[in-house]
């Protein structure tokens, strides 16, 4: 199956119509989801353009649907770089490259990451804000592990119980399963990646993200039933996703009051 092919047909969606079956392009993405910049490849064709933008289009509205942000948040304040089919990595569906803020999906892989990609790029950012007493800009799940978060705002107290969530068992003293799985399998492997904790929260967050019932989109998040990684239990992502819905529903009220 060629790649405009699998476009057509190899993505499910099951959400509400916000385009009512108008094309958009890569500039209505930018200004819609609040995007810094957005770079199309040379390579993508032109009805791979129209495409590609449409299934884009509706993964980011269904990802702030889920999440009950405004649009434009999805940008992180107009920090997010977004690029389609360029600048990349070979072999890598989709990649977060937190010197640049970029987040890039591969021309012909990258349907199914953009939930996981997406949190990366909010984990980078959000850390500067739960640790501004750390110079270094890096992953707040990293820090997390390493460092007392800012207490000031109530909303940081609330990102604290997902990333407790994430690593730790209820008694907030322990590594949980999660987490000892993952690292296992990187001993196994003689690696360390699935247990970096970036990578740990990033999964978490996108099997939160697949386990909605009301929203899917293949586009967005997909695969993860045949994936080789490991993703947290259904008792784990219980928790896990309350934790977020919690935050997330707080911080869209917040900037839709600040809109007003």
């Amino acid at each position: 199956m060629t790649y405009t092919n699998r476009l057509k047909r190899g993505f499910y969606r099951k959400g509400p119509d916000y385009r009512f079956d108008d094309q958009v392009d890569f500039t209505d993405i930018k200004e819609t989801f609040g995007f810094r910049t957005m770079t199309v490849g040379k390579w993508v064709t032109k009805e791979e353009r129209f495409i590609s933008a449409n299934l884009i289009y509706d993964a980011l509205a269904d990802l702030a649907q889920i999440l009950q942000l405004p649009p434009t948040a999805l940008g992180l304040r107009g920090k997010l770089n977004f690029a389609f089919g360029h600048g990349g990595q070979q072999h890598v569906q989709a990649h977060y490259n937190s010197a640049t803020q970029t987040l890039a999906l591969a021309k012909n892989a990258g349907g199914g990451a953009l939930a996981h990609e997406w949190f990366h790029a909010f984990d980078h950012h959000i850390s500067r804000h739960l640790f501004p007493r750390h110079r270094a800009y890096f992953f707040a799940s990293k820090l997390w592990l390493e460092h007392s978060i800012d207490t000031n705002h109530p909303l940081n107290l609330a990102l604290d119980s997902f990333y407790k969530s994430v690593f730790l068992k209820n008694d907030g003293q322990q590594a949980n399963q999660y987490v000892r799985q993952s690292m296992l399998a990187d001993k196994q492997h003689g690696q360390f990646y699935m247990s970096m904790p970036e990578e740990l929260a990033a999964r978490c967050f996108e099997a939160c993200i697949a386990k909605q019932e009301n929203i899917k989109n293949t586009f967005l998040v997909g695969g993860l039933q045949h994936s080789a990684l490991i993703y947290p239990d259904d008792e784990h992502l219980q928790v896990s996703q309350g934790a977020l819905e919690y935050y997330f529903h707080n911080l869209g009220v917040l900037l839709s009051n600040k809109a007003v």
